[in-house]
């Protein structure tokens, strides 16, 4: 009877452990021992630990892709709607375990975007398909006159993306949702309006 493989409870678990303590603060040793399988486990599905972040990346990314389906993209919704729904999802997200955790990606960005280029170039095509969803979004209030038509859907798209991301990252260092929540209250008062 063949082994059974560990390789789903390894990324499952291991996810969470990069999550937590940063991928070069999460050893192999600590990704298996939360898995709470052997340590042979790991080279048997992984050929290296960079090949395991790109996978993480990949199940996280999954889904985040589920929220973006259900918010940014969701036609049925009203474009800025959609937007402050995703806002509020990522909200939720980074509120769990006191934003202590912030963005996986974000946390790759900056961690191992100087140590590995395919981690930083995973991390670049990540950002550049949300900000091609939230660029969708945008789009679709323009058509639906929710913005004027003068707006410049990608460059604001842009903005959104990278203050997200920027406030998310201010928010696990204080430990607190609140600079998100700001930026949603400024994008929507200001910007948007």
């Amino acid at each position: 009877m063949p082994r059974p493989s560990h390789r789903s409870k390894i990324l499952s678990e291991g996810l969470k452990v990069v999550h937590e303590r940063g991928f070069g603060g999460a050893s192999v040793r600590d990704i298996v021992q939360a898995a709470g399988v052997p340590q042979g486990s790991f080279t048997n599905h992984f050929a290296s630990k960079e090949a395991f972040g790109l996978e993480v990346m990949d199940l996280y990314f999954a889904n985040s892709r589920e929220t973006i389906r259900e918010t940014l993209c969701n036609d049925s919704l009203a474009p800025l709607q959609r937007l402050r729904d995703y806002i509020d999802a990522n909200i939720e997200h980074i509120s769990q375990n006191h934003a202590k955790n912030g963005c996986l990606f974000g946390n790759f960005a900056v961690e191992a975007s100087d140590h590995s280029e395919v981690l930083r170039l995973r991390v670049v095509d990540i950002f550049a398909e949300v900000q091609k969803c939230v660029a969708y979004c945008l789009g679709a209030a323009v058509e639906a006159g929710e913005l004027p038509s003068s707006v410049d859907c990608d460059v604001l798209a842009q903005f959104v993306v990278s203050s997200l991301q920027g406030a998310i990252l201010l928010a696990k260092a204080q430990r607190s949702p609140a600079p998100v929540e700001g930026f949603k209250e400024l994008l929507f008062a200001m910007v948007l309006r």
